[in-house]
């Protein structure tokens, strides 16, 4: 710490015995983890980019019927409309396969090496970073919510000088 009175909170802090180098490799952990829930929300964008398109073809057809194209609007319903995105799936399927696969295990083991690791407690990492980040008595750098940054006073109490 640097000079601050207030703390993370026990859920934040280092326990016993865990090492400098322990810290940084559950912290790499967590940020492939979190790299992974980024890479799954694009995922998910692809799905629903994909499902938005496909119901969009719904209108084309329509409309190159209506515009006396009906070989055309027939070419789009049987060879695009609703057509496997890779063989044999559609992107739900993509999904599915992602998650059971991939991201539920990863993400059982990164919670496994914490709670085995470091007793549970998650972001130690980005905690000690906060802690050697932040500016003594700034109101903007507590700790953790509901604190002042001031001898480790909580908001709406007052220091010895009166002061909030």
């Amino acid at each position: 710490m640097t000079g601050h009175d207030d703390g993370p909170d026990r859920a934040h802090q280092r326990p016993e015995g865990v090492t400098d180098e322990l810290v940084e490799a559950l912290g790499s952990l967590s940020k492939a983890l979190e790299t992974t829930e980024r890479a799954r929300g694009h995922l998910y964008s692809f799905h629903q980019l994909t499902g938005t398109a496909d119901l969009e073809l719904d209108r084309a057809v329509e409309l190159l019927d209506k515009a006396g194209h009906p070989d055309w609007a027939e070419t789009v319903r049987t060879r695009v409309l609703g057509r496997n995105v890779i063989p044999g799936h559609w992107t739900f399927q993509i999904v599915e396969a992602y998650d059971a696969t991939y991201y539920q295990p990863f993400k059982e083991i990164e919670q496994a090496a914490v709670e085995e690791l470091a007793e549970g407690r998650d972001h130690l990492y980005e905690a000690e970073m906060k802690e050697a980040r932040r500016t003594a008595g700034h109101p903007d750098h507590t700790a953790r919510p509901g604190t002042t940054g001031r001898t480790g006073t909580r908001a709406g109490e007052h220091d010895r000088s009166g002061r909030e």
